[in-house]
């Protein structure tokens, strides 16, 4: 992902926030396979492990899951059947390449120059872009896959159960959520035996916050007015966000005269 300084948010809790608001990550793999493509993505929604949300500085785990039967999975499973695919307790190895996960945030959109009321019509010298915010990881996956290990069974439990309480009541806010007991066992059991548990150790995380935070105040305004003109949820979400990211890129500016 291409970051430009004046987009790039590094501060840690505003990523994984970003993240738990926005868990339906496209998880992208590199696998050399004879049978399946060699990079494949999927769309899997993810839950975020830390220590501590107030670190600066602890990249946390990511944990999702995902059909057994997308390509995606079989070529992950051919490769690590081909490998040694356990340690000595049992857990699976990790892929040896990284894995990359992108998360977009629900609002984004075409900016047109008619928005620009301060450059366009001084100079003329605007251009058409895209406003948009995502998050995007690497790091190291471990899949498990083994039906029968213990290790497998473990993670799919609490990976199943964890997300859809996430779901329930982060995001639907549902005071009587609903709980995996809900439905019958046997069907559970079923289900699981068609999924495969992903955990990604994260190694580098970073945001990109492409709105209009890089336009002169006057041009900024105008993108907010243009936005909150156009009436909808997604225009005034737009709107919100340009103006709070415009407020902190002047903020850094002042802090950085400040310092010189």
């Amino acid at each position: 992902m291409y970051l430009r300084a004046v987009h790039a948010e590094h501060h840690l809790p505003t990523l994984r926030a970003f993240i738990r608001d926005n868990p339906l990550g496209i998880f992208t793999t590199a696998i050399d396979s004879p049978s399946f493509p060699f990079l494949q993505s999927s769309h899997i929604p993810w839950l975020l492990d830390v220590q501590d949300d107030d670190s600066e500085t602890e990249l946390g785990v990511l944990r999702g899951h995902m059909a057994r039967a997308n390509p995606q999975a079989k070529a992950i499973i051919e490769h690590l059947k081909s490998t040694t695919s356990t340690t000595d307790d049992g857990h699976p190895q990790p892929l040896t390449r990284d894995v990359m996960i992108l998360f977009n945030g629900p609002a984004h959109h075409y900016v047109t120059p008619k928005f620009y009321t301060s450059t366009k019509p001084t100079t003329g010298k605007v251009v058409p872009t895209w406003n948009y915010a995502a998050v995007q990881v690497y790091g190291r996956a471990t899949v498990y896959f083994d039906s029968k290990a213990h290790a497998t069974d473990a993670f799919l439990s609490k990976q199943v159960a964890d997300l859809s309480r996430h779901a329930e009541t982060a995001i639907m806010k549902y005071e009587r959520a609903w709980e995996v007991g809900d439905a019958p066992e046997k069907y559970i059991e079923a289900l699981t035996k068609a999924i495969v548990g992903v955990e990604v150790e994260i190694k580098d995380i970073s945001g990109k916050w492409k709105m209009s935070q890089e336009m002169a105040a006057g041009d900024r305004e105008g993108v907010v007015e243009g936005f909150e003109k156009m009436g909808s949820e997604e225009g005034f979400k737009i709107a919100e966000t340009v103006r709070e990211r415009g407020m902190l890129s002047e903020k850094k500016k002042g802090e950085a005269k400040v310092g010189a």
